[in-house]
């Protein structure tokens, strides 16, 4: 299959699992029912620095200088959200410097993600199906917020924060587009797509409702 062609399939398909979301299903699955502006900001700067750390452990071993360069973009993307975020916990009344944001060690999709080695299956997993997620998750977010008269975190994710993490998710396409040339990467694409939607904590709910998402091991 032609890469852009195949890719494209991929977007459809992580469009129809969404697709399949409520309103507020992304939060309510990430916080487990605490769908409270502080409680997701609070998980939110786990995510940033979990995204971050990722991308910058990725950074090293990736030779694809596209590929390299999109993490390095990424990296200090992710680092410049989660202060935007401390700063909005702060006013907020939350003092950002007595919070762990990984108090119980790194999450499982992130000990997934770090074991990928290939350049196809960590772009696949990390920016294009990761930052799929966070573009869904942010416009519950945004809705949620202004559901509930936070204009001001709402604008910090329209205006910064969801732009630049689509434009993460637009980047890895350009590279997988490029690099998934034959079967083989297709597959490698397509499993670490898959993987990376199963485990990923906003999507838990909707794990098994896609015959080809299953949950995996994270050992």
């Amino acid at each position: 299959m032609e890469a852009r062609e195949f890719v494209a399939g991929l977007v459809a398909e992580m469009e129809q699992l969404f697709g399949q979301l409520g309103e507020l299903e992304t939060l309510e699955s990430e916080s487990d029912g605490r769908v409270e502006v502080i409680t997701l900001l609070k998980l939110a700067l786990a995510s940033e620095l979990e995204a971050s750390d990722l991308a910058g452990l990725w950074l090293p071993t990736t030779p694809e200088i596209d590929a390299k360069s999109l993490l390095a973009d990424q990296c200090a993307d992710e680092m410049k959200h989660y202060r935007m975020i401390a700063a909005r916990l702060a006013e907020l009344g939350v003092d950002p410097e007595t919070l762990d944001p990984i108090p119980d060690g790194y999450s499982p999709h992130f000990e997934h993600l770090r074991r990928l080695r290939t350049t196809v299956e960590r772009i696949a997993a990390g920016p294009f199906a990761r930052e799929a997620i966070a573009k869904v998750r942010n416009a519950q977010f945004i809705d949620f917020c202004r559901s509930v008269g936070d204009d001001r975190t709402a604008d910090m994710y329209e205006q910064v924060i969801n732009p630049e993490e689509i434009r993460h998710h637009e980047g890895g396409r350009r590279v997988l587009e490029r690099l998934c040339t034959d079967a083989e990467s297709q597959d490698l694409a397509t499993r670490a797509t898959r993987h990376s939607l199963a485990i990923a904590d906003e999507l838990r709910t909707l794990a098994e409702k896609s015959t080809g998402l299953h949950p995996i091991p994270v050992s």
